[in-house]
């Protein structure tokens, strides 16, 4: 990781980012004790990871990195991405978009909600995409 994406990384956590990867974490830990939502407290595990560390990643969807279709990209990836709106996505993407609304208020605070934003999208539609470097 570049010197500067751990000095935005650092900023990022005390603006916002711990708190909303615990968000990302307490939903992980909500679906795994369900245990039939394991397949979205893995994505919603990798993607905390992603909350608390943003700069220097990036979300991709699979099939647009590997060039081929999977579970996760395909019509049981919709309805899974279904079942998680409406169970814990649009919490989540409440939580990025306030915290976004936040930060834009300063002018050092702009980079920081644009990032929320971009986790907003995330929060609503997480399957089916990984983290890869930047």
């Amino acid at each position: 990781m570049q010197p500067v994406s751990i000095l935005l990384n650092i900023f990022w956590i005390l603006l916002g980012g711990a708190w909303m990867a615990f968000g990302w974490l307490v939903a992980a830990v909500i679906m795994a004790i369900t245990i039939i939502g394991l397949p979205w407290a893995r994505a919603a595990f990798n993607i905390a990871v992603y909350t608390l560390l943003p700069f220097g990643s990036r979300a991709v969807r699979r099939d647009e990195l590997t060039g081929q279709g999977d579970l996760g990209t395909g019509p049981l990836g919709l309805i899974g991405n279904l079942i998680w709106f409406i169970l814990a996505g649009w919490w989540l993407a409440i939580g990025h978009l306030i915290t976004a609304i936040l930060l834009a208020v300063t002018i050092i605070g702009i980079p920081f909600a644009w990032a929320h934003l971009k986790l907003a999208g995330i929060a609503l539609w997480p399957i089916g995409k990984v983290i890869v470097p930047a």
